[in-house]
Formats: structure tokens, C-alpha cells, sequence
């Protein structure tokens, strides 16, 4: 459990990273798409987020046959935790919510096609995913409100 924790967690560090220093400047400034949460929004709900993710994956990991299915399932979710640590910096360092909204786009098939796998081996696992896919389903409304608005 600690090694999937220890994963999410420094994604979310790296999405911390990449956010804090733009969110006072470049991000404020931005006309931001209608119902965008206020700032303080995001960190408790990513850190809930990466938990669930953390208990989901452990939970196909504990359940054995790594070079099966499960190893497979395990697979899509580390696919989609490396293409989520990507999103953060594109956006908000490199200032580049066109190219962030492609990235989310794929995170949101990598999420589905994990919760899929998930389902096949452990249904509390890919429940565990449910919020975090709902959750990106709206940033991927967000990132492309953002990029429309300020291409």
C-alpha cells in the first residue's frame, strides 16, 4: 500500500510544483470557463483523489497474478498516473492548455480503460475510481474552457 501511496503522492507534488507559483499570476489573470471552483478547492480534492487511487490500485495488487490481468490492470493505471503527472506542468508551467487538453483527453480514456480493468478483477477497486474519473471529466470541461477562452 505504501509504494501506491508513496506514487500518487508525488505526483501530487509534482502537480503542486508546477501549480503554486502560477496560480497568484499567470492562472488569475486568465478568463477562467463558468463554474471553475475557487482555488482551495483543488488541493483537498486531488489529495483525496490520489488516496483512492492508491487504496484501487493495491487493492488489484493484492490480489495476485501479476503477469496476468492484474498485471495488465496495474499497468493502464500506472499509464494513467504518469500521463496525469504530465497535465499539471503543461498547463500551468508551460502555459499550454491546448496541449494540456490533448493530455487530459488521453488521461480520461487511460482512467476509463483502468476502472474497466478494475471492474474485471475487483469492483471496490474500480469504485475507488469512479470520483477520480468523474473528477477529470470536469477538468477535462475546465481545460477546454480554458484553452477556448484564451486562444
Amino acid at each position: 500500500m505504501a509504494g501506491f501511496l508513496g506514487l500518487t503522492l508525488l505526483v501530487a507534488v509534482v502537480a503542486g510544483v508546477a501549480t503554486a507559483p502560477n496560480v497568484k499570476t499567470w492562472y488569475a489573470v486568465l478568463p477562467h470557463p463558468p463554474l471553475t471552483p475557487p482555488n482551495g478547492v483543488f488541493a483537498p480534492v486531488w489529495t483525496i483523489l490520489y488516496v483512492s487511487m492508491a487504496i484501487a490500485a493495491w487493492r488489484i495488487w493484492r490480489c495476485g497474478d501479476i503477469l496476468g490481468d492484474h498485471g495488465r490492470a496495474l499497468n493502464l493505471w500506472g499509464w494513467q498516473l504518469g500521463v496525469n503527472a504530465i497535465w499539471a506542468p503543461v498547463f500551468f508551467a508551460l502555459h499550454r492548455p491546448g496541449i494540456a487538453s490533448a493530455i487530459i483527453l488521453i488521461l480520461d480514456i487511460l482512467v476509463a480503460l483502468t476502472m474497466i480493468a478494475f471492474r474485471r478483477i475487483d469492483r471496490i477497486a474500480a469504485a475507488l475510481m469512479l470520483p477520480y474519473f468523474a473528477w477529470t471529466c470536469f477538468a477535462t470541461y475546465l481545460t477546454l474552457g480554458f484553452w477556448w477562452l484564451n486562444r
